[in-house]
């Protein structure tokens, strides 16, 4: 438990997850008045990360419920393991015979065959998912609903139910009340909008591409080996690819791909070539790479000039080459 937001704050950060003020407080709420976090933004910007670091700062295990189209409650609550319901018959069979000799009729084998039926629907053929699992967890848990904006709506319909008493009915056992009432964090891309009724019982929280200052932080700390200087010139670089009209901008998750992979090239500095070899990392649709490339042989990476000796200056004497020789062409 968490007293205070810095103390949240300070959770996150020894999970090396860089968490704003908002973040903090949202977290810190959500925990004192008992309510799930509904965090919503672009895909990448680390919101899944968030509920990892959030259960690895609580010392609480991780379950994890990946949405998508068609997910349903059986697949979400719990299923009865069929096939090992039909092996216990076969190697029951004799004690099941046994119990039935005495019936004189159909009707009376059913009689008796009844009153043993919660033999095969106990909790010893119960296969929870990850709801359940929530639920029946004898330990406090961390509950990931992830990409819930891609799971239908009766489905979203389903889940209140859930998140409004923590309880879930099997009809076989009765009511099964959580022990521990679980952290619950749900994340959407906003592909599509969720009911007021879902937004209403959570604490909204909206994660946006993060400043430059913050996403220098996260490359700094998750890429320790990259070079301060060039992983400063590769999110000037990512900023200024977020600022242009593309399908899908570059997200944290590929910075820090695009960082590993400058460390693997060892590369000095991000120059024509290295960036032409590996923007790929960073915009994965061919449109957008054509309009990122005419855009960034335009004017240098960094607005500001560059000293003669830092890491821009290769890329802006290749960038002004090229801008002389279009001039000569035209």
């Amino acid at each position: 438990m968490f007293n205070t937001t810095a103390d949240v704050m300070h959770g996150l950060g020894q999970q090396q997850y860089v968490a704003s003020d908002e973040i903090a407080t949202v977290l810190f709420l959500a925990e004192k008045l008992g309510k799930p976090v509904l965090a919503e933004g672009p895909a990448g910007v680390g919101k899944t990360e968030l509920a990892k670091a959030w259960a690895a700062a609580t010392g609480r295990p991780l379950i994890r419920l990946q949405c998508y189209e068609g997910l349903d409650e059986t697949k979400a609550l719990y299923e009865w393991e069929y096939s090992k319901q039909m092996l216990y018959t076969q190697l029951l069979r004799d004690k099941l015979s046994e119990l039935l000799s005495g019936a004189a009729n159909l009707t009376q084998a059913a009689d008796k065959l009844a009153q043993e039926d919660n033999v095969f629907f106990s909790e010893r053929f119960l296969l929870p998912r990850p709801l359940l699992q929530a639920v029946m967890s004898e330990m406090p848990v961390v509950l990931l609903i992830d990409e819930i904006d891609r799971a239908d709506a009766e489905f979203e319909a389903f889940l209140l139910e859930v998140l409004s008493d923590f309880q879930v009915s099997v009809p076989e056992l009765g009511t099964i009340k959580a022990k521990h009432q679980p952290l619950v964090l749900l994340t959407s891309n906003n592909t599509r909008e969720l009911s007021e009724a879902l937004k209403r019982r959570c604490v909204y929280l909206f994660i946006d591409y993060p400043t430059l200052e913050s996403e220098l932080r996260v490359v700094r700390l998750k890429v320790p080996t990259l070079a301060p200087q060039l992983a400063g010139q590769a999110v000037q670089l990512v900023q200024r690819l977020r600022g242009l009209d593309l399908k899908k901008a570059p997200s944290v998750s590929e910075t820090l791909d695009w960082a590993r992979a400058l460390v693997l090239l060892n590369a000095k500095a991000i120059d024509q070539t290295t960036l032409d070899n590996t923007l790929s990392i960073l915009l994965k649709h061919e449109a957008d790479l054509q309009r990122a490339k005419r855009s960034l042989n335009q004017p240098p990476y960094d607005e500001r000039p560059a000293p003669e000796d830092g890491p821009m200056r290769g890329v802006q004497r290749r960038l002004r080459g090229r801008d002389a020789r279009w001039s000569q062409d035209d």
